[in-house]
């Protein structure tokens, strides 16, 4: 066949899969295996070996990935279901204070917390980033979503353990611990970068309390950010309060009405750093066998333990025996419910992106594309990055179009000898160009955070297409090392 037919029906095939999802709400599952069908049939693979690919490669994709993508929600449940997060937040901001405060949620969101849903991180940690953003000066209600946005956004695409980032490690064979070492360099220089440029920017003006906060629409479901508690001082009468149990008890004097007794209150909670030790002792192993394998160091234990699978597989273990002692047996058997039921569309995407990914490797499109790109390293990063940010533009799905732009462009990958990781960041990178108003996590960030709709098109938007751009750049850089 011609190179402009194949070129040809993979465009078509992939814009009628965006107007699929975009104008008839198509699911993107449904859209992606209907996308890698047509591309199977019209290249003349034949219905036979279309369907055969098609299988082998969501089993493929799913034997690298799966796993670790499950023990990623099981996880984030669980840690979810004990509290780790409001905790967390309300202890970074007595750690940095106001002016570090934001770093550190960025870089907390986009790093070792990525095994908590986006959605469930804006509702339970947005009420307390509502009450640090007063301290941090007029502009802190968009210096919090700037740390919101990019932490969580990029953290998806570009930080073992996102789910995007498994995912798009499985799609293109790269090591997990190489993704999450080489993810690391890139994502903390792009969320301290973007978190620097864009609070000074709203220092300069480009943050306007007036136009670009509104009232809070809370999430009747959410649990109130904690009041600060008042200094203890003389007072009659008797106090009523809930301890963590919700019996009602009272006593006489000493302190008022409504004041919680907090070293109380956290006396029989597990240590912060306890309940994070399973998740970060993992990553460290996962990093550390990595490492072992760069310097061609082989070490038996290291590299049972340090194996991702494994490693997490005893992080979720350890996480919930600590849970069976913070919130007892049955509130974690819930977790682990709730976490595979928000994990199976998760599954599913993952897996058809992988069917796409062998379709197209089957045709002719690899050789077509290590043509053009042979001419250097960068022209196919920087293609990568603008099939990504067209994609998401108009799906408006991170993952989505991340894994996509992956799948298109692994057939070539795999033949011009660059490192497949580079293309992965690349395609995570551009991932992040232009989140805006087809987004949930816009809608998200824009009502639980105290955003006008410009409020949010400032810091989602403008905010996370910036660290795009940064993160294409951090990856470019990356590739004259690897």
């Amino acid at each position: 066949m011609h190179d402009w037919y194949t070129l040809g029906v993979v465009a078509i095939v992939i814009i009628a899969v965006v107007v699929a999802i975009v104008r008839f709400r198509l699911n993107p599952v449904i859209a992606l295996a209907f996308g890698a069908a047509g591309i199977g049939l019209l290249t003349g693979l034949g219905p036979v070996d279309t369907v055969t690919t098609m299988t082998q490669g969501f089993g493929d994709v799913m034997m690298e990935a799966g796993l670790l993508i499950a023990w990623g929600v099981l996880i984030g449940a669980m840690l979810n279901e004990m509290g780790a997060i409001t905790r967390l937040v309300d202890a970074l901001l007595r750690l940095f204070g106001r002016r570090g405060v934001a770093y550190a949620l960025g870089l907390s969101f986009g790093t070792y917390l990525q095994t908590i849903f986006v959605d469930v991180m804006i509702v339970i940690a947005a009420p307390l980033a509502r009450r640090i953003a007063p301290r941090i000066g007029r502009h802190g209600t968009g210096v919090m979503g700037i740390a919101f946005a990019v932490g969580l956004e990029a953290g998806i695409v570009l930080m073992v353990p996102g789910f995007a980032a498994v995912a798009l490690a499985g799609l293109l064979g790269v090591p997990l611990g190489v993704m999450l070492i080489c993810g690391f360099i890139v994502v903390v220089p792009t969320v301290a970068i973007t978190i620097f440029v864009m609070s000074l920017a709203f220092r300069l003006g480009f943050w306007k309390p007036e136009s670009d906060e509104k009232a809070v629409v809370e999430d009747p479901e959410a649990d109130p950010a904690p009041a600060e508690p008042e200094p203890p001082r003389r007072a009659r009468g008797p106090r009523i309060d809930r301890t963590r149990t919700g019996t009602v008890r009272t006593s006489i004097g000493g302190v008022p009405r409504g004041y919680v007794d907090t070293a109380e209150r956290t006396a029989t909670e597990p240590p912060l750093l306890l309940l994070f030790a399973p998740m970060l002792s993992a990553l460290a192993l996962i990093a550390a066998q990595a490492v072992l394998s760069i310097i061609d160091v082989e070490v038996a234990v290291m590299q049972f333990l340090g194996n991702p699978v494994i490693a997490l597989l005893l992080a979720v273990v350890a996480t919930g025996g600590i849970g069976r002692y913070a919130v007892g047996t049955q509130r974690m058997e819930k977790a682990i419910v709730k976490g595979f039921q928000d994990g199976g569309q998760i599954f599913v995407l993952t897996g058809i992106g992988g069917s796409l990914a062998a379709v197209i490797a089957e045709g002719d499109l690899g050789a077509i594309l290590q043509g053009y790109f042979q001419a250097t390293t960068f022209a196919p990063l920087l293609v990568v990055w603008i099939m990504a940010a067209v994609l998401h533009v108009a799906v408006g799905s991170v993952s989505l179009s991340a894994i996509t732009a992956a799948g298109v462009i692994a057939p070539a990958a795999a033949t011009m000898g660059m490192n497949p990781v580079l293309i992965a960041l690349a395609a995570g990178a551009g991932a992040l160009f232009c989140i805006h108003v087809t987004s949930n996590t816009f809608w998200l960030l824009q009502s639980f955070l105290g955003q006008s709709v410009r409020g949010a098109l400032k810091t989602v938007t403008v905010g996370v297409s910036f660290a795009s751009v940064v993160a294409l750049a951090m990856t470019l850089l990356l590739a004259v090392f690897l």
